[in-house]
């Protein structure tokens, strides 16, 4: 017996979980009515044969009334590209190290008999900061203290000898051969005045060399030598770190420059048009003074295709030191331009395409991109232009001519 109702439909004889077909709707699939009417054959293979036909129009009924969901597609996020003003921090990692750094070495060897400073410790210039053994020194003073005196001495006794010979040539008692040499051993004995002078100079200038002092203002490095030590004048003893002002090295673009070069002429030019420098600190803290760019290398690195910038930094209350590490940063000001997102560029080995849209469906475009250093967006430099369409998300999961704009469908009721 079949009674067939309202929402409901019951076959006789069928267990309660499938009389009704609410509950054959949610066991079968809808789409594959062979498939179901296979599985009433097998379920059923006891029934009588005119019971399973029965079963299965009753089946083919249920089936025939129920709306089959049509496939769903979803449009691919777009965007329709402008020309916009922007303003980019540009941002580059950098080492700090003090624009008068001077590595301490020794002019001349022997023993380092004193360490007159610590480490950290802030100097002045001409401050004491090393003495080495000056014996030896010394005693290369004296003695070329002697020979000058000799030396003069010598120079004297020639003096005499030259004024007596004119007397002499005078009252025609000499040749005027004898007082031409008198008059060149005066000279002979002037010069060797000379010599021992300077003699005296460098033996003096051997001896300062045994007393290191420092020639900035700034502050003591690492001291790796302790008195007693045998240094020579391949030995460095320590760094004094010029603290005054801070340099910070960190490179631009060769698209920058060039963008730069073109709008406002020379690159001195340019320097004193970049804008101010903001130093931030590993530990996220924004230095309070800005820095000043004062020079471009005038070389492109062939590896990185950058030059590189030296900004100065003041540092009155020393709070920058040699060595510590940082990001500097510049704000860089765009007109004009066509920004894209990253999520729209496909990387291709050295390419970089995005996806236009062109009558719905998708097309591969070859552009030129200068990334902005913020992680998100890119300038397109050339390959497409303002008005067009393209993929915004999603663009490494589309292929070439894919349909990624659906029109909104409408879904019939039967």
């Amino acid at each position: 017996m079949i009674c067939v109702c309202t929402n409901e439909t019951y076959v006789e004889g069928w267990s309660d979980e499938w009389k009704t077909g609410r509950g054959m709707r949610q066991i079968f699939n809808y789409q594959d009515l062979w498939l179901t009417l296979l599985f009433i054959i097998i379920h059923f293979k006891k029934m009588q044969s005119s019971r399973i036909i029965l079963s299965a129009a009753l089946m083919m009924a249920i089936v025939s009334c129920v709306n089959v969901p049509k496939e769903q597609h979803t449009s691919f996020e777009t965007i329709t590209l402008a020309p916009e003003n922007v303003t980019i921090p540009s941002r580059w990692s950098t080492s700090i190290t003090g624009r008068k750094d001077v590595t301490i070495i020794p002019q001349t060897e022997g023993q380092l008999t004193r360490v007159c400073v610590v480490e950290g410790e802030r100097v002045s210039k001409g401050k004491v900061l090393f003495e080495i053994d000056s014996r030896q020194a010394q005693i290369d003073l004296s003695t070329a203290k002697s020979n000058l005196l000799a030396a003069e001495a010598q120079r004297n006794s020639a003096e005499l000898e030259y004024k007596s010979s004119q007397n002499l040539y005078a009252k025609k008692i000499i040749s005027d051969y004898m007082l031409q040499r008198a008059h060149n051993d005066l000279m002979l004995a002037q010069a060797s005045v000379s010599q021992a002078k300077s003699a005296v100079s460098a033996a003096e200038l051997k001896l300062s060399y045994c007393t290191i002092k420092s020639p900035v203002d700034g502050i003591i490095g690492s001291l790796p030598y302790n008195p007693g030590d045998l240094v020579s004048t391949f030995t460095s003893l320590t760094t004094v770190a010029g603290s005054s002002e801070m340099s910070a090295k960190f490179s631009l673009t060769e698209t920058q420059i060039e963008e730069l070069t073109k709008e406002y002429g020379p690159v001195e030019k340019v320097i004193s048009l970049l804008p101010p420098v903001t130093l931030t600190l590993k530990d996220g803290t924004e230095y309070a003074h800005k820095g000043e760019v004062k020079s471009v290398s005038g070389v492109v690195d062939n590896a990185t295709g950058s030059v590189t910038c030296t900004a100065i930094f003041p540092n009155p209350d020393g709070l920058l030191y040699s060595g510590i590490q940082g990001n500097v940063s510049m704000n860089f000001d765009y007109e004009d331009v066509i920004v894209v997102p990253l999520t729209a560029i496909v990387r291709l080995q050295d390419k970089s395409l995005v996806y236009r849209v062109k009558d719905n469906c998708a097309e591969s475009v070859i552009i030129k991109i200068e990334e902005l250093g913020n992680g998100k967006d890119a300038i397109v430099l050339e390959g497409i232009a303002a008005g067009e369409v393209i993929v915004a998300k999603g663009a490494g999961n589309v292929y070439e001519g894919q349909q990624v704009i659906f029109p909104e469908e409408s879904f019939e009721k039967k």
